[in-house]
């Protein structure tokens, strides 16, 4: 998609209705259906804040951000995600924790950002957060300076999002459970699952 064309559609983009879970339990594991609203409400889960950011590439084609995290000793360990965080108590709200967790960890300045809109949270189980993701674009494609969470940027096409195709199932070992099937986006040979493909489940239908 042109990114003129991306940024024609940002009106309607802000005032149509979510998908809400309908749209992300269609990539959501298994094991995520099992926690309804009162499970999660019991779990006191912490908060924290991502964004999705798009953007033009060289040629001026929609892409979207995400990242690939550093290997570490815990839950997400090399997992695919968008930039962002846990809320932080001098955070002014939400939207703000997913611009300064954006800002920290690839580089892209808050004044460069527009926020489009507010999306449905996502219960993450393995590391109890509930995540709130955040839509927003950028005018030129950012120059990404990494810090240590991130091992890598990944730029995919929107057209690709887009693209039926591009939606599988692969079985997963995971730190947390093994030999278990779940869905995924297939995007720029990498394999997007969890609270991140149903992120992107959401999204995918805000902009069918």
């Amino acid at each position: 998609m042109d990114f003129n064309v991306f940024k024609n559609k940002i009106v309607q983009l802000k005032t149509i209705e979510l998908g809400g879970l309908e749209a992300q339990f269609k990539l959501a594991p298994k094991m995520r259906l099992k926690f309804d609203a009162d499970k999660i409400i019991a779990n006191n889960p912490r908060k924290a804040a991502v964004l999705a950011l798009f953007y033009p590439n060289r040629k001026n084609e929609t892409c979207f951000l995400l990242t690939q995290r550093a290997s570490y000793k815990g839950a997400h360990s090399a997992q695919i995600s968008f930039p962002g965080g846990k809320l932080d108590k001098t955070d002014r709200d939400l939207e703000n924790t997913a611009l300064r967790e954006t800002f920290e960890e690839v580089g892209v300045a808050e004044a460069s950002i527009e926020i489009i809109r507010e999306l449905t949270d996502v219960y993450i189980p393995p590391s109890n957060f509930l995540a709130t993701p955040f839509l927003g674009f950028t005018n030129e494609r950012p120059n990404f300076i990494l810090n240590y969470e991130v091992e890598q940027t990944i730029e995919v096409l929107l057209r690709d999002l887009l693209n039926e195709t591009n939606i599988s199932s692969v079985n997963m070992n995971t730190s947390y459970m093994d030999n278990i099937e779940v869905p995924c986006f297939k995007l720029e040979d990498y394999i997007v699952w969890g609270a991140t493909a149903m992120m992107l489940s959401e999204i995918k239908e805000l902009l069918k």
